[in-house]
């Protein structure tokens, strides 16, 4: 019995022994991947690690989201400003009266990008000079218009809708 002792006592001394190396083993590895982790994730004084990097960079993208919406909300704004200022302009120059000399009347036409504005006609004589207005909504006057003015108008679209426009403003001239 005492050899069987014996032999239970080594082999269980052996099995402590291995498991106790076992466990520094395992002690090792689990330090070197502490390490490891802090090394990535925790920062040093002044030292920028992959955790204050990916925080940096959460940070930077609400920053850039929080901009970029105050961006579309000024564009849009400006958006809403600019349909309204003018955007087209035509002038015609021309002679009113034959007794003048010179193209010293002129029609302008100015409207913006909903063709919403006003034609001034100035007629220029020896006496006197007559300056009109007539109001534009939608490329049209409830006021008649002369050739000119018709003339200026179709040139302040053309700036407004391009050069392949073609001239549907009419009048009421009835």
């Amino acid at each position: 019995m005492e050899v069987a002792l014996l032999i239970w006592s080594v082999a269980l001394t052996v099995l402590v022994i291995l498991g106790v190396v076992w466990v520094f083993d395992l002690q090792v590895r689990l330090r070197r991947l502490q390490s490891r982790r802090d090394e990535m994730f925790v920062a040093d004084e002044g030292d920028t690690s992959l955790g204050a990097a990916l925080g940096n960079l959460a940070a930077r993208l609400s920053e850039t989201n929080a901009r970029t919406e105050r961006l579309v909300a000024q564009t849009k704004q400006i958006d809403d400003t600019l349909a309204h200022v003018v955007q087209g302009v035509g002038l015609v120059r021309f002679r009113a009266f034959q007794d003048t000399g010179g193209d010293q009347s002129f029609a302008l036409a100015m409207a913006d990008g909903e063709g919403n504005g006003v034609v001034v006609s100035a007629l220029y004589g020896r006496g006197k000079t007559r300056v009109y207005a007539k109001p534009v909504q939608g490329w049209l006057s409830p006021k008649p218009l002369g050739e000119e003015e018709e003339q200026a108008l179709a040139e302040a679209r053309k700036t407004v809708v391009g050069s392949g426009a073609t001239n549907h403003s009419t009048n009421s001239r009835d």
